[in-house]
């Protein structure tokens, strides 16, 4: 099989890390962090590299392309720890594409695409432990049109976000919503996460809502496998470059009298690093090209991915801060904020024990067809 990408893939990752290395250096990240964890005018310039368009077909003002694309992207996107949440964009431009109404993607399609609009998926709810089935909002039909209630849970920039796409219960099943921010009945509170991004609970009461789709439960697994492949995608770009941020280090700082980078045993260390990194790197590509399989398929590839890379995330960054010493865990130091953001990343639709349970169940699944 041929792993080589394209002269366009390249030309892509290439943009994307010139904007990174000279539009989003640490001090610039630091300072979104300090101000909120969101930047609309950093969320402006990825839409002005076209980024936000895509997973939106070209007919709708998006670049059409593909998830090896969205990988590419996303892994320069963790190089530089970018705190804007392109992978909600690439979520919403999927699953409106793919489920939506003519009309709907008409409306808010191209305002994706030109960054113009931050549509956020807004899933997460208390009880539910990353099951995506388990539900408790409420929509209900009205010749006037649809109203939603709902309290969702670390919702991506939910208090900056244009709109959100909120899965509730409608006649007995699970159906995807759009509502806006600004609806009445719409409430937020916003925080800053661990990593300095931003994410905000969102109340909603009796708001009015747009129906994507009934077939609610198909559409956000769908959309949440595309952001489980994002995050791993983004997790490899955040490890390699804290891995070559560790041996920057290895390689100036000195005990006695001998750079640390000549310890065998520290050598060893930093080998392990890598290959924990290889691994996930090859699960994070297994993960982008299981994105257009059957359901089944694609959704144990995703727990698989996501398994692995959990565990990689887990050691590459506890030993990028032991390699480093004191100041591995300090804010003025870079690595430091690596290592934040693969500890959240590490939960990001739905942690490592989760992710194996999702395998462990697959493979009885699996086990009883056969038996």
């Amino acid at each position: 099989m041929d792993f080589d990408f394209t002269d366009d893939q390249e030309q892509l990752r290439d943009a994307v890390r010139k904007w990174v290395d000279k539009g989003y250096d640490f001090e610039r990240r630091r300072g979104i962090a300090k101000a909120g964890g969101f930047s609309r005018e950093a969320y402006g310039q990825l839409a002005e590299l076209g980024l936000c368009g895509l997973y939106i077909p070209e007919a709708n003002d998006g670049m059409g392309m593909g998830p090896v694309e969205g990988m590419v992207v996303m892994e320069e996107l963790g190089r530089g720890i970018v705190a804007e949440p392109l992978a909600q964009s690439l979520i919403a431009g999927a699953v409106l594409s793919g489920y939506a109404p003519e009309d709907v993607k008409a409306t808010w399609l191209p305002k994706i695409a030109s960054g113009e609009a931050l549509v956020v998926l807004a899933s997460q709810e208390r009880k539910a432990r990353y099951q995506l089935d388990v539900c408790e909002a409420k929509a209900t039909s009205a010749p006037a049109g649809w109203t939603l209630s709902a309290t969702k849970s670390i919702v991506p920039a939910g208090d900056q976000a244009d709109a959100f796409i909120v899965p509730a219960q409608a006649d007995g099943k699970i159906a995807l919503f759009l509502v806006e921010r600004t609806a009445p009945g719409v409430t937020t509170r916003g925080y800053v996460t661990q990593d300095g991004g931003r994410a905000a609970d969102v109340m909603i009461k009796d708001a009015p809502a747009t129906l994507i789709t009934l077939d609610g439960l198909t559409a956000l697994e769908h959309g949440t496998d595309i952001g489980i492949a994002a995050s791993c995608a983004e997790a490899v770009g955040v490890m390699d470059k804290t891995l070559a941020i560790t041996v920057e280090y290895m390689n100036t700082r000195k005990q006695f009298g001998v750079f640390i980078s000549s310890f065998q045993a520290l050598r060893h260390r930093v080998a392990d690093m890598k290959m924990y990194l290889e691994l996930a790197r090859s699960m994070s590509y297994y993960a982008s090209l299981k994105l257009n399989a059957p359901a089944a398929e694609r959704r144990a590839a995703m727990a698989r991915a996501k398994y692995q890379l959990g565990i990689s995330m887990r050691f590459v960054g506890q030993q990028a801060v032991q390699l480093h010493g004191g100041i591995g865990v300090t804010d003025e130091y870079i690595v430091s904020h690596y290592f934040k953001k693969l500890t959240q990343l590490e939960m990001t639709f739905g942690d490592t024990l989760h992710h194996l349970g999702e395998v462990s169940a697959r493979m009885q699944d699996t086990a009883g067809v056969f038996a």
